[in-house]
């Protein structure tokens, strides 16, 4: 845990944070709590390619079966493949 942090379980680690928060509410710590703002930037990019209509079929088809999108399904055996090609 970062040092200088004050923090409502008083905790000295993650685990014991944890522990505090699996036995309390924030409900009733409530009022010790103090309103932040905080900035998100989530730059997430997406990149197309085209697949042909018959292989995307049976990917759809294959992911189905797996119980994943097919988005991820392409994704793993993508990763899997420039793995293993180092």
């Amino acid at each position: 845990m970062s040092k200088g942090k004050a923090t409502i379980s008083k905790a000295g680690s993650y685990a014991e944070a944890g522990e505090f928060w699996d036995d309390h509410d924030l409900g009733e710590v409530w009022e010790q709590t103090t309103p932040v703002e905080i900035e998100v930037d989530l730059q997430s990019e997406r990149i197309l390619f085209s697949v042909e209509s018959e292989l995307a079929h049976r990917i759809e088809k294959l992911a189905r079966a797996r119980g994943v999108s097919s988005e991820t399904l392409v994704n793993l055996w993508l990763q899997e493949k420039v793995a293993a090609s180092g």
